[in-house]
This record gives C-alpha cells, sequence and structure tokens, in this order.
C-alpha cells in the first residue's frame, strides 16, 4: 500500500465497473479493502445503506466507478479525482486529506472536479453542456452526493475516483428505464435502448470499455503502490 492511511473499503456499483475494479485487485499482493457492488441510483443507494451498517466509523471509503462529462476540458478516459457533490442546489464535501493524499499518489494522472449527482440517466449532450454551465459542474454521476451525505453524517472519510465514460460532445442512449427500482439492471429495456439508438450506443459502449480499461489500471496502481 503506498504512503498514506489504509483504505478499508470500495463501493462500487454493481455489474462491469466492480468486475473492473476487482480485476484490478486481483494481482494485489498484501492488504486490500473490502470492495463492496452497490445499487445504481439514488433511491436504491440510500435504501442499501441505510439497511446495512457494514462501514465503522473512522473508516475511509473510497468511491469508484464511471462518470459523465459535463465539459470539454473532460473526456473519454480521463481519470478524475471529486472536490464535491452537488444536488438540487444542495453540497456534500469529500473529505480533503483523503482526497489530497489520493491525489498526491496519482497526481500526474488524475483531474480534481466538481460533480453534480442526477436522479436520472442524462443521455443528451446539448442537456449535459447547459447543466456543466449553469451549475458550474464537470461531472455527472448518479450515486455520489447520496453517498457522501449519508458517510458524512456518519464521520466515515469519502473519497470518489471515477473515470469519464461519456463525453459531452454526443448524445448517449436514453437507458433511465432500464434502471430498476433496486438499482440493478435489466436487460431487456437496456438492449432496445440500445436498440433505438445503435449510433449513439455504440459510442457508449466504446467509450465504456475504454473507461473500464482505465478503471482496472488506475485500481491496481493505487494498491499496488
Amino acid at each position: 500500500m503506498s504512503n498514506f492511511l489504509p483504505i478499508n473499503t470500495i463501493l462500487v456499483p454493481q455489474g462491469a465497473e466492480y468486475k473492473a475494479v476487482c480485476r484490478g485487485l486481483s494481482g494485489i499482493t498484501g492488504s486490500i479493502p473490502t470492495v463492496v457492488a452497490i445499487p445504481v441510483g439514488m433511491k436504491p443507494l440510500l435504501k442499501y445503506l441505510q439497511q446495512g451498517q457494514f462501514i465503522a466509523p473512522k473508516s475511509r471509503v473510497l468511491i469508484m466507478g464511471l462518470c459523465g462529462s459535463l465539459s470539454d476540458r473532460y473526456t473519454v478516459s480521463d481519470i478524475v479525482l471529486y472536490q464535491d457533490c452537488i444536488y438540487q442546489g444542495k453540497q456534500e464535501e469529500c473529505d480533503r486529506t483523503f482526497t489530497a493524499q489520493l491525489h498526491s499518489s496519482i497526481s500526474e494522472k488524475v483531474s480534481l472536479v466538481k460533480s453534480l449527482t442526477s436522479d436520472r440517466v442524462i443521455w443528451s449532450a446539448a442537456e449535459k453542456r447547459r447543466l456543466g454551465e449553469t451549475l458550474a459542474a464537470d461531472v455527472v454521476d448518479m450515486e455520489g452526493f447520496t453517498a457522501l451525505k449519508f458517510f458524512n453524517a456518519s464521520g466515515v472519510a469519502v473519497a470518489i475516483l471515477r473515470v469519464v465514460s461519456d463525453d459531452c460532445q454526443y448524445n448517449i442512449p436514453d437507458l433511465t428505464s432500464a434502471i430498476n427500482s433496486d438499482g440493478s439492471l435489466n436487460a431487456f429495456p437496456l438492449a432496445m435502448g440500445m436498440l433505438r439508438q445503435p449510433l449513439a450506443a455504440t459510442r457508449l459502449i466504446r467509450g465504456s470499455l475504454t473507461a473500464l480499461k482505465v478503471l482496472k489500471q488506475v485500481t491496481n496502481l493505487l494498491f499496488s503502490g
């Protein structure tokens, strides 16, 4: 482990992102954190966190995964470290010390950003750019604010490290209907959403695969110390 306090737990959205982080840790000898697959989306995540007291106070939680860019400055495969998350005018900060330590351990490859958390998929490029400009946010995800609010209230230090999987130049398919109420992905609406917009789907898949590769690499980099 590199020269900062150990990370106790990694939370990462279930599915491909979770698998990428696990692959990144697979060759690591020495102590590695517990990796927990979390549901996608704000409400399912909050419910999940409230049900399980699996994280002790004073511990350090790293949230990892993919995100979308709201700014021309960030493009597919860029690694970003959050300073804070906003949602409907409210803001939650990431742990500054923890974030600074992570930043210095992978500094040549990572940008510090402000994030927006959304309760639905932001699929339109025009909407992404508008949100980026009006809210002064750099990236968007569907879990950050909820996790920060929950852990900040219980004295757990949180940092968020994500990889950009889609930019704000092109639309992606609107996959909101593919996310179940429990935060799992529903294969049929997912496939239908992709088929309805084949070009956007191809772009999203390509961007996601590239970003997942980087997610695996950055996980490995962090813990091979």
